[in-house]
């Protein structure tokens, strides 16, 4: 009884997903769904780009702006 009650929920729960995923799709082809706002504008995020390229440490430049090391890779690998 019970795998029947997971079966069917977990059926429930796909559908629900896919037509999530639609309605994303929609609203993506529609101009609507546009996503998080970046933190940094244009020329923060080329700033950071070129002092990578000029060998500066990719921590020291996390420190500087207040990111993770990880952002920056993002950053630069963008």
């Amino acid at each position: 009884m019970l795998s029947v009650m997971g079966a069917c929920a977990e059926f429930e729960r796909r559908i629900s997903k896919e037509c999530q995923l639609e309605g994303i799709a929609k609203a993506k082809q529609a101009g609507k769904y546009q996503g998080r706002k970046s933190a940094f504008q244009a020329a923060q995020l080329q700033a950071i780009r070129d002092r990578a390229a000029a060998g500066e440490k990719k921590a020291a430049l996390a420190r500087e702006y207040g990111l993770t090391r990880q952002t920056i890779y993002n950053i630069l690998a963008a």
